[in-house]
């Protein structure tokens, strides 16, 4: 007769220890999302095209570009700095004002992305998944 009584404090146990196997793989699926979707090393971070580029900065005409493209969205990169700049190539007449509003979103976003990877709160998220492993 004993042995069909569960014991209500492993039955507790036991949820505990779901609740936090599925809290800690919400936090894995979060940073792994981060990760896998702005950071991929083989894409163009604008438009996802297969790139083979080195991370950490593209040298082209001596300059550092910060992201990594594809040779089209590279041209293009170095277009909207030369036109920011006062300079640009005229004959591109569809980098217009539209066009130029795009790519510093474009750019205002990945600086929204790069703070949130080095907020206090996704720092403390690493840290603890580090903790977790050790």
């Amino acid at each position: 007769m004993a042995d069909n009584i569960i014991s209500i404090d492993k039955k507790l146990q036991l949820n505990k220890k779901k609740k936090a196997a599925l809290e800690k793989r919400h936090k894995i699926m979060a940073v792994r999302k981060i990760f896998q979707c702005t950071h991929c090393a083989s894409k163009c971070e604008k438009c996802g095209t297969q790139v083979s580029s080195v991370p950490g900065g593209d040298h082209t005409n001596r300059r550092i570009i910060p992201y990594r493209f594809c040779e089209s969205c590279r041209t293009e990169y170095i277009d909207y700095i030369d036109r920011l700049q006062g300079r640009g190539d005229n004959q591109n007449y569809w980098h217009n004002e539209s066009w130029i509003t795009v790519w510093s979103t474009w750019i205002e976003y990945q600086n929204a992305i790069d703070q949130y990877l080095k907020s206090k709160e996704f720092v403390k998220l690493l840290d603890e998944l580090r903790d977790d492993e050790a």
